[in-house]
């Protein structure tokens, strides 16, 4: 990978897909995103890249290579499979990790106390949810082009999650219609459902 392939990934910005990280800091934090990124749509985790962009790279390529070992090992279940790639088109050594969305989904994060959380990509952000609603395929295009639909892909592409109560709002329907609507589209697989913390909050999944 080039210099310039490099610098158009990174001027997409932390997205769904893609975050960056300086280094690791501990194994069952980046188990979080790597779990999150297999329970979505899958990512791209750059190491040796700053929130802002900039690429710092790291001192040793097969330290962090470890630490992204033991996550996957040790703090994800079931483990996961990710890919490698060293790149240092100046130098500097940036880790590109490659995470599939997974068939094995939901995978657990395990922090340090043992305690297992399911995460999810929510925008830019590894959130954590007590329920991931699998379906086997993406939502139709009939559910995408309705009106209600639409509307709230345009709201959730400005804003990170909704609730049923600002939903309703947006809409102009009763608080009880609108969180069936949210859960309907989360089964259809439009939508990731976040329940922690409370109250229940919807953020979109589909990328287009």
């Amino acid at each position: 990978m080039t210099r310039n392939d490099l610098n158009s990934i990174i001027s997409q910005g932390e997205n769904i897909r893609l975050e960056f990280k300086r280094s690791i800091s501990s194994p069952q934090r980046i188990a979080r995103t790597l779990a999150a990124f297999a329970n979505t749509v899958g990512g791209e985790l750059l190491i040796g890249v700053s929130d802002d962009g900039k690429i710092v790279g790291v001192p040793s390529e097969f330290r962090e290579i470890r630490k992204i070992e033991e996550a996957t090992d040790q703090f994800v279940e079931p483990a996961l499979s990710v890919s490698y790639e060293v790149l240092a088109p100046d130098g500097r050594i940036v880790l590109l990790i490659r995470v599939a969305e997974s068939e094995e989904k939901p995978h657990y994060a395990v922090d340090e106390s043992g305690k297992r959380t399911i995460y999810v990509r929510a925008k830019d952000k590894s959130v954590p949810t007590n329920r991931l609603i699998i379906t086997p395929e993406s939502a139709g295009s009939q559910l995408l082009q309705s009106p209600t639909a639409r509307t709230l892909i345009q709201f959730l592409r400005k804003n990170d999650h909704i609730t049923a109560d600002r939903f309703a709002k947006l809409i102009n329907v009763s608080e009880y219609r609108a969180g069936k609507l949210l859960r309907q589209l989360a089964e259809q697989g439009l939508l990731l459902m976040i329940d922690k913390p409370r109250p229940v909050r919807y953020a979109l999944k589909l990328t287009e």
